[in-house]
């Protein structure tokens, strides 16, 4: 699990293809090594990936199909920064909001709009996810634990508003217009929504 608060931007200092699989490596804080082990979670950019080599500074994981596929960890190159958590432990404090890693798909960054002291982001998903985004409610972007300012479900588009602290942590600092983000839709939020609305069928069914 994780909190959905970002502890470093690091940068890829290594990344290796192969068919169906890529190699990568990222260098963390001395911080965020101690303690780490083979086989532990981490969040890179919101997806859930497990250590298979930690040399020094440098930590490696394996990102298989599925997750090329779904996520930007496809594209992910040398010298790119990432927003890393580490896996949370019992008696964290939750900042954000409970993550599990498990992204859900892509969003497209469709406007920008800077102001003088925040920062203002336009992300457009699929359709269908519109259903669990609600205004004021939680979502993960890259990993980032984030609330929803307000939506447009016509164009299946919400904005979000950025602080300059999470600006000067993230990589939401230097995204721009056309660039995608990884997404993880808030469970309860989910629960609730699919729980409703299966209720609701089951009554219209029934009903005379």
């Amino acid at each position: 699990m994780y909190t959905g608060i970002v502890q470093a931007l690091v940068p890829v200092v290594r990344v290796e293809s192969k068919p169906g699989l890529k190699t990568y490596a990222v260098e963390l804080p001395e911080a965020l090594v101690t303690g780490l082990k083979l086989g532990a979670s981490v969040s890179i950019d919101g997806v859930c990936q497990t250590v298979v080599r930690i040399d020094g500074a440098h930590v490696t994981f394996d990102a298989m199909e599925e997750t090329l596929r779904k996520t930007t960890i496809g594209a992910i190159a040398e010298a790119r920064l990432v927003n890393v958590e580490r896996s949370a432990t019992t008696g964290d404090e939750i900042g954000g909001h409970a993550l599990a890693g498990h992204v859900r798909g892509t969003a497209e960054i469709v406007d920008v709009c800077v102001h003088e002291n925040n920062r203002a982001v336009t992300f457009r998903v699929p359709e269908a996810w519109m259903n669990y985004i609600l205004p004021q409610g939680f979502i993960a972007l890259d990993g980032a634990s984030l609330t929803i300012v307000d939506v447009d479900r016509e164009q299946a588009t919400f904005r979000v508003s950025f602080i300059p602290e999470t600006l000067k942590r993230t990589t939401f600092g230097f995204k721009a217009k056309g660039e995608r983000v990884n997404v993880e839709i808030d469970s309860r939020t989910q629960i609730i929504v699919d729980t409703v609305e299966r209720v609701l069928a089951q009554m219209a069914i029934k009903l005379p």
